[in-house]
């Protein structure tokens, strides 16, 4: 069984995109591709996306608001035929079930905390619990709603085995210790072997030369 990667492409150049995707296709890893507000709300960026074919395409709008516009917003982006599509958990059971309603063949990932939020900030906003009591809720919510995926923490990916049986999708992978602005990280290995479905990897992969980088990120895995 091949590991799984989502490569980040957060740029808003479609050239370095096509780039990203050539450079990327091998034959030992799964590779599918996420595209995030910044270039989904680019000029070129939908017509880009809808053209793309025979790849497994991850469009991180991180949707969060009324029940109405979350099941609208899906509504209206299903012409570009995307294959996995996030939400904030914390839009509450009714926005997650609209939503899960009309999503049809697109996987609706439920984001959790966000991994560039660790105890203090959450502080900052006001939430008293813990990160991982809180993550460890909003797993139980996202399987009430049925959603398909969980984005979590690496480091929370246990936690959220125990309550959600679907895929874990995995951001803040860091092949070193180098964590830039994200708080909380666990290295490729230690992600799968967590229990980590999906990683999603962006800089590490996208900056410098691409196909070494994914030569390093095979051999960090074996």
């Amino acid at each position: 069984m091949k590991n799984k990667i989502f490569i980040a492409c957060d740029t808003t150049n479609t050239n370095k995109i096509k780039e990203i995707i050539n450079k990327t296709q091998n034959s030992k890893l799964k590779i599918g591709y996420k595209f995030g507000l910044e270039f989904l709300n680019s000029k070129n960026g939908r017509t880009f996306i809808s053209k793309i074919k025979n790849k497994t395409v991850f469009a991180d709008l991180k949707l969060h608001d009324i029940p109405n516009t979350c099941a609208s917003t899906i509504k209206a982006i299903k012409d570009l035929k995307v294959d996995y599509l996030t939400m904030h958990i914390s839009s509450g059971l009714d926005a997650l079930r609209a939503a899960k309603k009309v999503s049809g063949k697109i996987k609706l990932i439920g984001v959790t905390i966000l991994t560039s939020l660790d105890n203090k900030a959450l502080k900052e906003i006001g939430f008293d619990e813990d990160v991982k009591k809180i993550v460890h809720h909003q797993a139980i919510l996202a399987s009430k709603a049925k959603l398909d995926a969980i984005v979590c923490s690496a480091q929370e990916v246990k936690i959220v085995k125990k309550v959600f049986k679907n895929e874990i999708i995995t951001p803040g992978i860091r092949f070193s210790s180098n964590t830039n602005d994200q708080k909380r990280t666990l290295t490729p290995k230690q992600a799968f072997k967590n229990g980590s479905d999906w990683l999603v990897i962006g800089r590490p992969i996208t900056k410098g030369d691409i196909k070494k980088n994914i030569q390093t990120l095979i051999k960090h895995l074996n």
